[in-house]
């Protein structure tokens, strides 16, 4: 619907809002594009960092799902991080509308600090964080809950609430679909 830079340019806050925050090369875009079943709608591509923007998709006239710029991504400056930062809090801070967040992180890995760093944020300022860890494909099936426990250790939540999703083999795709439809329908 739209792409922001600052909240003057923000849709007006009548229908709720879910946003999706993560690394940079965690599969933000992808996630998007399966859930929505659009093939390129949210940018995907070979280089982390596309997403520079916080871009609301309007889903039936009904709530936007919101993209935040991916984080951590070492190869841009240090003032591309900082004004990222900068747009990202601004828009926690302003938007009544926003029912939750989508904290996306890789199951391969352990949160990094920037993900501990996101969480705290959301954290402060309030909202629902569902964590989905992302790429669950890569991973053996019998191995996920070791991973999945780790990373609810790091992001001090529980295990058993982190969506393990994979675009590839759909691996979550339902849980996903049901989490978001019940922060979408929590009242602001």
């Amino acid at each position: 619907m739209i792409s922001t830079v600052k909240s003057s340019q923000y849709p007006p806050p009548v229908v709720p809002e879910i946003a999706v925050a993560g690394r940079s090369n965690v599969g933000k875009s992808s996630l998007i594009n399966k859930f929505l079943s659009r093939r390129n709608l949210a940018k995907t591509g070979q280089t982390p960092g596309k997403t520079q923007t916080i871009n609301f998709f309007n889903i039936n006239d009904q709530w936007y799902l919101v993209d935040l710029p991916g984080y951590g991504y070492a190869k841009v400056p240090q003032t591309t991080k900082a004004r990222w930062r900068h747009m990202m809090e601004e828009y926690f801070a302003r938007r009544r509308t926003l029912r939750g967040v989508v904290l996306l992180t890789d199951i391969r890995h352990k949160p990094t600090g920037d993900d501990q760093i996101m969480m705290e944020m959301l954290r402060t300022y309030g909202y629902p964080v569902l964590v989905v860890a992302t790429k669950a494909d890569k991973i053996a099936r019998s191995e996920r809950p070791k991973h999945l426990r780790e990373i609810g250790a790091v992001l001090g939540v529980d295990c058993d609430a982190i969506v393990a999703f994979s675009v590839k083999d759909q691996t979550g795709f339902e849980d996903l679909h049901e989490a978001i439809g019940q922060l979408v329908s929590v009242d602001g």
